[in-house]
């Protein structure tokens, strides 16, 4: 038996798109822990891709802005797999910038609406729709950013709605105490080379700027965020409850880096 303790374990992992999502790289941390991974994506299309990642893997179908698609797929995982399941990961982020990056105060209504109800909301579904099928002592963790406290302009809207992500935690944990005693946590990577963030604007310089700014002065790997993740879902993270773990390599105590400053001043 490995230190985490998930040999054998089921855990589904909701949201891999490619070989560079986060979800991928839980999904490897996990087989290679000996967990039975489950994989619930977006498309069909997605479904090709996570079956030649993971071949030994059920893989579903799942577009979590219709909640009754997460009642479906809870039901088909539940005849096909079986429970309990030991744990949910939920990789799931989506912003419609249907009139491209502007100032935040002209958000667009609905792209805001639509941001919250896929990466926001759908984690609460989840977690109702899903309960009779969680062990007891399961744990739920979804990915969030390393601050939502940074105004950074070409993240747009994101930020407040990871925000709501992280609050929605404590009540999760509050009110599934009341019988069980799932647990429910965010890891908070830094800056990731993920395709979702490709099509950030300006997300390079970001990229590059925030390696200068790690303490070790080499960017955060997607691995690094996974291990995380697997940590947190496995019992050996039992006192960590409601809780965003930060993984960013030191990255947030050092915007004052002597080296960075003196190129901006100097």
């Amino acid at each position: 038996m490995g230190f985490l303790e998930l040999e054998d374990r089921k855990i589904v992992v909701f949201g891999l798109a490619n070989r560079k999502s986060v979800a991928c790289a839980v999904g490897r941390v996990l087989e290679e822990a000996g967990a039975r991974v489950i994989h619930v994506v977006r498309s069909e299309e997605r479904a090709g891709t996570a079956r030649r990642l993971f071949p030994d893997a059920p893989v579903f179908v799942c577009d979590v802005e219709d909640e009754e698609n997460i009642v479906r797929v809870r039901d088909r995982i539940g005849a096909e797999v079986g429970g309990p399941l030991a744990g949910i990961v939920h990789s799931i982020a989506f912003a419609n910038y249907s009139r491209g990056m502007r100032p935040f105060h002209e958000t667009v209504k609905q792209d805001f609406l639509q941001a919250m109800d896929i990466s926001c909301f759908s984690f609460i579904s989840i977690a109702n729709h899903f309960r009779q099928l969680l062990d007891p002592d399961a744990s739920m963790v979804t990915i969030s950013i390393s601050t939502t406290r940074m105004a950074a302009e070409n993240y747009g809207y994101m930020a407040p709605v990871k925000a709501a992500l992280e609050s929605s935690l404590c009540f999760l944990a509050k009110s599934f105490s009341a019988f069980s005693r799932v647990r429910f946590n965010a890891v908070c990577p830094g800056l990731l080379k993920t395709s979702a963030s490709a099509g950030i604007p300006g997300y390079v310089d970001s990229y590059l700027f925030a390696e200068q700014a790690i303490l070790r002065k080499k960017a955060l790997a997607t691995s690094e965020a996974a291990n995380v993740v697997a940590f947190l879902l496995s019992g050996r993270s039992s006192g960590i409850n409601g809780q965003c773990l930060v993984v960013d390599a030191g990255m947030g105590l050092n915007y004052f880096d002597a080296a960075i400053v003196s190129r901006v001043v100097g």
